[in-house]
């Protein structure tokens, strides 16, 4: 094993990228500089006791798993903070984080700030201990009312609450919920099994990753527990299996999988499974196994729209008291649209940005942020961004478009909208109609043949249009 703390940071740099966002990466891990290595013991320096805490509160058990793979399972870590005091700069103080988890400042003594993470990370209970000694392994931050609901997941939301309320008690088992990376799985996940431990806290509930399961079940094999390993699982009351894709050309543990699927759902237990295909997409997975993920309810998670976008942004800043503008958050809904993962991570971004930097948040910050992080990709612009932008412009409500008036400026105004919905979107002529005042695709045709000719006939209409255009594509 290498001694440079260079080198060996730079191996948990990369293994940490891989299971992080881009945003989350930039900000949080890459300005972090690399002190020394003494042994097993490996020293940081952070940027400020606020980025400390919240690294201690969101990845701890990241880094942890990380510093065990490079350094091996006796690392340790060291955080190394140095703080200016206004008063007296240059003066050093160290914040220690005691039990309770609220910063000291204790001042005139060691820089380093101490965490050990040389205990086992997310170790389950062994076969034979009592039920109400396994911890659930559910994150806490990840429940119901933190989940933003919209078009995109309303479906796998109300199904997940159900499920929550009657625990095998419906048709829902299991419950399979599917989509890309970054869409909430997880949390929804959580959230159900957080909801069943409220309301029926003698139920055993178990959040796992389909990772940590293989990790689990070779480690049996290999020590000769696999019956052991079989009898845990079959103790549990609710399953939450997440990222189940893993399971792919696995023989032995889709074998022993399809074992403690069949005896927790044949004994009234529940199920839910997460992962970045629906069933009939998955690869590598024996039929039998699928056809079981097939008995219950396959519900999936979309892209949130420009609405759901919003929303989520701003039940974010309601949780942290921070309060930003409209058009900044509407900046970021238009131009982060992949996942709710990135949308929130560029949202961290900014905000840390602004309190390390001691900067206002601005549009303008917002702009350079976002420039640096998406400026390889291409933005998604939606029907609901393009009628936002249009009324904007014309300084009317956007609920004026669906109105059955007929005043010429509010027709010209809905022409527009569905002109730039049919040029920079691609959607069918019948949902433009439908989005755009609940017209159809004829309506929607004619609207951009009168808009062509007003360009060819109207200088001042064509200014109007090109205005529209630049704040579109801003």
């Amino acid at each position: 094993m290498s001694t440079n703390c260079e080198e060996v940071w730079a191996k948990c740099l990369k293994i940490i990228q891989e299971n992080l966002s881009k945003p989350a990466f930039n900000t949080w891990f890459a300005p972090i500089v690399p002190v020394e290595l003494k042994g097993n013991l490996l020293t940081i320096q952070v940027q400020s006791p606020f980025v400390y805490e919240y690294l201690e509160e969101h990845y701890l058990d990241l880094m942890a798993m990380t510093l065990h793979r490079v350094i091996g399972p006796d690392a340790k870590l060291d955080y190394r903070v140095v703080v200016s005091n206004d008063q007296n700069i240059g003066k050093e103080v160290t914040y220690r984080m005691p039990s309770n988890g609220v910063p000291k400042e204790i001042p005139n003594v060691s820089k380093t700030i101490s965490k050990s993470v040389n205990e086992p990370i997310s170790t389950y209970a062994m076969p034979g201990l009592k039920k109400i000694q396994i911890d659930p392994h559910l994150n806490p931050e990840y429940t119901f009312d933190n989940y933003v609901e919209g078009e995109c997941n309303r479906l796998a939301r109300a199904a997940g609450f159900a499920v929550a309320g009657n625990p095998a008690g419906t048709s829902f088992n299991p419950l399979f919920i599917y989509g890309g990376s970054g869409l909430g799985k997880t949390h929804l996940a959580n959230a159900i099994g957080l909801e069943v431990k409220k309301n029926f806290p003698d139920k055993v509930v178990l959040y796992v990753d389909a990772n940590k399961f293989l990790t689990q079940y070779m480690q049996a094999t290999r020590d000769n527990n696999r019956n052991d390993f079989i009898h845990f699982y079959q103790m549990i009351d609710v399953l939450i299996l997440d990222d189940v894709q893993y399971f792919a050309d696995k023989q032995g543990t889709q074998e022993v999988f399809f074992q403690i699927f069949n005896h927790l759902h044949q004994h009234q237990k529940q199920l839910i499974l997460t992962s970045d295909k629906a069933p009939v997409d998955l690869n590598g997975m024996e039929e039998r196994l699928l056809s079981r993920f097939k008995w219950g309810l396959a519900a999936d998670l979309q892209e949130p729209d420009f609405e759901t976008r919003i929303k989520i942004l701003k039940r974010k800043t309601y949780k942290d008291g921070i309060e930003i503008k409209e058009e900044i958050l509407e900046y970021i809904a238009s131009h982060v649209t992949n996942n709710v993962r990135e949308l929130e991570g560029t949202l961290i971004s900014l905000l840390a940005q602004a309190t390390l930097n001691k900067k206002e948040i601005t549009l303008e910050l917002a702009k350079g942020m976002i420039d640096k992080l998406v400026k390889n990709t291409q933005r998604e612009i939606s029907i609901d961004y393009i009628q936002k932008v249009v009324c904007n412009y014309f300084s009317m409500s956007v609920d004026v478009l669906s109105s059955k008036t007929r005043k010429r400026e509010i027709v010209q105004a809905r022409q527009i909208a569905m002109y730039f919905a049919k040029n920079m979107t691609k959607c069918s002529l019948a949902v433009i109609g439908n989005a755009i005042g609940n017209k159809d695709h004829a309506t929607v045709l004619h609207a951009c043949k009168t808009v062509n000719n007003l360009i060819d006939t109207d200088k001042s209409f064509k200014q109007d249009l090109d205005e529209i255009e630049k704040r579109l594509k801003m």
